[in-house]
């Protein structure tokens, strides 16, 4: 009979297959590497859609002021939902992180798990989502009447509905989880 504490004796080919599964995790980290570079593709376009903010702020109406702050928020909410896909990815899946010796580092960053990632997540996209709802609507007023009306009316209506879709996803995924913590007691 085995002491407790000991450890488990495992047939090779179950232990080498167990270590293989373990290893892959890494796997993961190039497509980490892929979304860091993706941030400064993102920061590339902030930097352009900001000069040319910068070069018509003058000339330009509330509206178009407006939308142009409304761009450049949306490419920042978008590099933080890239950076905290890598961070929580990477802290989740693949190794943890050292916060040792980086005194400026987020506490939240190594104590995300993998509900806290989604919800992070859908906060985002719904944040994302709502910002192209707000830009459209601020275009309504620079479209004429007649048929590319009626075009941007669907146009609005489709990203409403969309809007309306990812914050009942989000409200749907928060109260499962809420659902699946209180089963577990906490």
């Amino acid at each position: 009979m085995k002491k407790t504490g000991e450890p488990r004796q495992v047939p090779f080919l179950e232990g080498w297959l167990e270590w293989l599964i373990f290893q892959s995790r890494w796997i993961m980290a190039p497509f980490y590497l892929g979304l860091i570079v993706s941030l400064f593709v993102l920061l590339f376009k902030f930097v352009q859609e900001l000069i040319h903010f910068v070069a018509i702020a003058a000339p330009s109406t509330e509206a178009d002021i407006i939308l142009g702050v409304l761009a450049l928020i949306d490419l920042s909410l978008t590099a933080n939902l890239v950076l905290i896909v890598v961070f929580s990815g990477y802290e989740n899946f693949v190794s943890k992180i050292d916060p040792e010796g980086h005194p400026d580092w987020p506490e939240w960053m190594t104590q995300i798990d993998f509900a806290g990632l989604k919800q992070k997540l859908f906060a985002s996209i719904v944040a994302i989502s709502a910002v192209q709802v707000l830009k459209a609507f601020m275009k309504l007023g620079n479209v004429p009447d007649g048929a590319a009306g009626a075009s941007s009316d669907r146009y609005l209506f489709w990203l409403v509905g969309i809007h309306v879709v990812f914050v009942l996803s989000g409200l749907a995924l928060a109260w499962t989880d809420k659902i699946g913590d209180a089963k577990k007691g906490h």
